[in-house]
């Protein structure tokens, strides 16, 4: 059963305002129920307004619970609940500590107050001063799973992996938070965590869902989080102090567009040390460099498994993968900045690109190649999702044409091995003149013949099931410069070519082959190795946000 639910940011003792605003939207949207976060009632409480909400004179137009903020509640509300008495009509006390199933069904596992340092140990005595305890966390964590997770504080490194987070300048330093309440919401994985903002802002951190699911879990779907903080009612700033939203059952088979995984993980530290295998297997690029070579030479023998998901540098159920360099999430595939990239910040500043342009399209199923069979048993349509990646694609390469002017044109390739973890296809921008003379095929060409592992031919296939056996695919193209007064590229030729070289198992294939002809027509020879090109997080994410900004027009995830 959907439930339709009105929240509200912390009201402060403006009872008539509020809920004369609550009675206006009600008429229209007909809410289940309503919540107030934080404060209720205000410090300065004005006694005609309490007078008036007790005597039933301000109207509450649909069941609204609240719980205890930052202030203590009124004298003459605790004696009410005290002698278990309404409150006033549709107005209901949640607790300071409780789980509460509603008429909907709809779970709501509450958490009122700051917490008290004076208390070491225990739970609360009482239910209405504006403080909790850890007691009264841990006792919360009985409760298993919650709709609803409402607290008056913040869950600790919510703001981590958050691109709206480090738009909003939000920080440890600038939000009081709490590691108790992030271990609470990492535990109970509720649909939704609502808190009160300290100050005149609000804050909907994009959707999260949890690393790992146990194998008992897997027919459940997805716990996927909200995280949403409301600013005070009626506050100065104008910020967003109301929330209104649908409570579905639907199970989430599949990331929402635009999540990231939850904030609140915890690296095992196992998982830090990774095994040599693992080493030379970035999340971002192929890593199989010389020294990594020969330090895996004694071990293929007697080779480990491939990892799994939660071990998969290219699976978003990695508790280590590097979130902010997600660009775009979709219904089968998403979009990353690769680790290293080829090109540099620099490397086509001249044709109106001020960011590398080196990316990889992933499906978001952990499947070694884009196979029929490879999804068959999980029931998946891999054909949907080839269709996905192409539209990312399509999407990149319309992107760079335009913000060239037409002066780039760009190469995907895709390795495609029986042996593969997780297979993936890797996009670059290249200049529209070098596909024009046919020096980006010559260039494939010329380095296969000369390491003898065999000759590209034209081919157009969808699936690897397709073609037989192991193979690399390249995708060429470009559309060349038309109308100038059109802007650029629209009105020109487009140049689109996919060649195919099929590997022979018995012959060694080097992973780094794209990329080796790539940095010799860009002339990025000194970056062939990605492990070399270091770059901090801080520029990773300046790379991030300045290519969101150019492909926001061509993101059909958003």
């Amino acid at each position: 059963m959907a439930a339709k639910i009105f929240v509200f940011g912390s009201i402060n003792g403006q009872l008539q305002s509020a809920f004369s605003k609550l009675s206006t939207l009600h008429a229209k949207n007909v809410f289940s129920f309503a919540i107030v976060t934080g404060n209720l009632f205000g410090e300065g409480q004005d006694d005609d307004q309490l007078t008036a909400l007790l005597a039933g004179e301000i109207q509450i137009p649909c069941p609204t619970y609240f719980t205890v903020g930052t202030v203590p509640l009124p004298a003459q509300v605790i004696e009410r609940i005290e002698k278990d008495e309404e409150i006033a009509p549709n107005l209901h006390y949640l607790g300071k500590r409780s789980v509460t199933k509603t008429s909907e069904g709809v779970r709501i596992v509450t958490l009122g107050g700051l917490l008290d340092p004076a208390v070491v140990a225990g739970q609360s005595k009482e239910q209405y001063l504006p403080f909790h305890t850890e007691g009264d966390i841990k006792s919360l964590r009985g409760a298993n799973n919650g709709d609803i997770l409402l607290t008056t504080v913040w869950p600790s490194d919510v703001w981590k992996n958050s691109a709206k987070a480090r738009e909003q300048n939000l920080t440890t330093d600038a939000i009081s938070s709490s590691q108790a309440i992030a271990d609470l919401c990492a535990h109970l994985k509720p649909r939704y965590h609502f808190t009160m903002s300290p100050d005149n802002f609000a804050f909907e951190r994009e959707p999260f869902f949890p690393e790992s699911r146990g194998e008992e879990d897997k027919d459940k779907g997805l716990d996927v989080t909200r995280f949403i903080s409301l600013a005070p009612w009626a506050n100065t700033a104008k910020a967003k102090s109301m929330y209104a939203f649908t409570l579905n059952r639907e199970t989430v088979v599949s990331p929402p567009v635009g999540s990231t995984l939850t904030p609140f993980y915890k690296p095992a530290a196992a998982a830090q040390k990774r095994t040599a295998d693992e080493a030379g297997f970035s999340r971002f690029a192929n890593g199989n460099h010389e020294g990594d070579r020969r330090r895996r030479k004694h071990q293929r023998r007697e080779r480990s498994p491939p990892p799994g998901p939660e071990r998969c540098f290219f699976c978003l159920s990695n508790p280590n993968l590097p979130t902010h360099m997600i660009c775009s999430i979709g219904e089968e595939a998403y979009l990353a900045t690769a680790k290293g990239p080829l090109p540099s910040a620099d490397t086509f500043k001249s044709q109106g690109l001020d960011f590398p342009g080196h990316l990889i399209i992933t499906p978001t199923p952990h499947i070694p190649s884009l196979n029929v069979a490879a999804l068959a048993d999980s029931g998946e349509d891999v054909k949907k999702t080839y269709k996905e990646m192409t539209r990312f694609r399509e999407s990149l390469q319309g992107m760079v044409s335009k913000q060239s002017k037409g002066k780039l044109g760009a190469v995907t390739w895709e390795i495609n091995r029986a042996r593969n973890i997780h297979v993936h296809w890797q996009f670059m921008p290249v200049p529209v003149e070098m596909v024009r003379k046919g020096l980006v095929e010559a260039g494939f060409q010329i380095l296969a013949k000369d390491t003898n592992i065999g000759k590209f031919i034209s081919k157009e296939f969808e699936t690897a099931d397709e073609v037989p056996g192991d193979y690399l695919r390249v995708w060429i193209w470009a559309e060349e410069e038309g109308d100038a007064e059109k802007g650029g590229a629209e009105g020109g030729q487009v140049i689109s070519k996919t060649l195919l070289l099929q590997i022979d198992e018995n012959v060694r294939f080097d992973l780094q082959f794209p990329r080796k002809v790539m940095a010799k027509l860009l002339g990025e020879e000194g970056r062939v190795i990605w492990q070399d090109v270091g770059q901090s997080v801080e520029e990773e994410s300046k790379d991030v946000a300045a290519f969101r900004a150019a492909f926001k027009e061509w993101d059909f995830t958003l």
